[in-house]
């Protein structure tokens, strides 16, 4: 028997996702038209002998992410259950918290997985080449190759070629160390909790020594790459996976784009139906598009590629839209355009406006190059981005907004470029 273990962050996380997760936990941010985090969970239910998911992170039990479980669990008739930490732990002291919980019922294996990166999640392969390796005691990192520059925003693995073992592993290195890069997908026995539970020991001996009057909390913080993954590396127990299918970090709202067309693009061979056609009578679409049923738009609109319209959203008369995300309730007025932005919950886009951002996409002639989670300003400027709008956002006719991030409730009453509007 399988489970599976989802790590969600909490709401001091994902500050690169602002404005957009101040309404929403950021793991519940629709990609390519359904909740990011719906994506691990579909990849884990079609798993033969899955019995259980658990979420685990600091976020306060709320109406969205109850709403959210119970749906799932009716959709892929699997048991999913949220596990709150009482501050934030770290990746591996989470883990290491519930580890009874995690543990009951007797699983062989367990997966654990970020909740910010989007991937193919080659789980069954996982398994095997766990099988292959005939240790039970081995544990498996999922790897991706990345290009020599962009390796070090990650952790590093540095593997023996014949038997892929971890000899070395470095969490985001000053210098080159490898170009095969931890994608944060795991496949763990429950020997790792011995590892943690040495860790955790050593970590009490530590604060014992030091006296800190808050020993307790800072002993259970820790962190399976810096803390485990080093220690593990060159010890014969954990070997790594590589895939060359596609995977990339959410960590900004400009990967959100990103994300949604890697997916859009498997939902060619996973869920056609969520795919928009052109019908008659209906929008014209280029490329890959998913519309919500309940979205009204006119048929003169142009859609696509790389778009996802969300629940109750109107589109007008002409409208072009490319390589964006237009939230739940959103109105595009007649003949706006709207490029390579994220339009919130509820904004409206006033006629003939403009509405266009900056990709950020990784460089299309590297195939290991992968999405730089930019840092908003370089050299004093705004970085041109993506274009975001927060909710209630609403923008007149006839003005630009260029390259800008607009923060939630605002009424604007000009054009605006490279600037963060509070």
């Amino acid at each position: 028997m399988l489970k599976a273990v989802i790590l969600i962050g909490g709401p001091q996380k994902g500050t690169r996702f602002r404005p957009l997760s101040f309404e929403v936990p950021k793991p519940l941010f629709p990609v390519a038209g359904v909740p990011m985090l719906q994506h691990h969970i579909e990849a884990c239910s079609k798993l033969p002998n899955m019995k259980e998911i658990l979420l685990i992170g600091f976020y306060q039990p709320n109406e969205e992410l109850n709403r959210f479980l119970s749906c799932a669990q009716q959709d892929y008739k699997i048991s999913i259950r949220y596990l709150q930490e009482y501050a934030a732990l770290g990746t591996g002291g989470g883990i290491y918290h519930f580890r009874d919980q995690i543990l009951s019922g007797g699983p062989e294996a367990f997966f654990v997985m970020n909740a910010d990166v989007c991937s193919e999640f080659p789980l069954p392969e996982m398994l095997d080449f766990q099988k292959e390796h005939g240790d039970s005691y081995s544990f498996i990192i999922l790897g991706t190759t990345a290009n020599r520059k962009q390796s070090l925003n990650y952790g590093c693995i540095v593997e023996n070629e014949k038997s892929d073992e971890v000899l070395h592993y470095v969490e985001k290195p000053g210098t080159f160390v490898s170009d095969i890069i931890n994608c944060g997908i795991y496949l763990f026995t429950p020997e790792i909790f011995q590892h943690i539970g040495e860790v955790f020991q050593k970590n009490q001996q530590d604060m014992l020594l030091e006296e800190q009057s808050n020993g307790w909390h800072r002993a259970e913080v820790i962190r399976l790459e810096q803390d485990i993954f080093t220690a593990l590396a060159g010890q014969g127990k954990l070997y790594v996976y590589k895939t060359d299918r596609f995977w990339s970090q959410i960590k900004s709202a400009g990967s959100a784009i990103y994300a949604s067309r890697l997916y859009l693009n498997q939902y060619h061979k996973t869920h056609p139906e969520r795919l928009a056609t052109n019908t008659d009578g209906g929008p014209k679409t280029r490329g890959n598009v998913y519309i919500h049923p309940t979205a009204n738009i006119d048929p003169t609109a142009v859609l696509g590629p790389n778009v996802s319209i969300g629940t109750g959203v109107t589109i007008g008369a002409g409208v072009r839209v490319r390589e964006s995300i237009i939230l739940h309730g959103a109105t595009l007025q007649d003949h706006s355009c709207v490029l390579n932005s994220i339009v919130g919950w509820g904004s409206t886009i006033g006629k003939w406006a403009r509405v266009e951002g900056t990709p950020s996409d990784p460089n299309p002639n590297d195939p290991y190059a992968k999405i730089d989670s930019e840092t908003l300003f370089r050299d004093g400027k705004l970085t041109p981005s993506i274009t975001i709008l927060g909710c209630n956002v609403n923008i007149p006719s006839e003005v630009i907004i260029l390259n800008s991030i607009v923060l939630p409730h605002k009424d604007l009453n000009r054009s605006f470029k490279n600037q963060i509007i509070l």
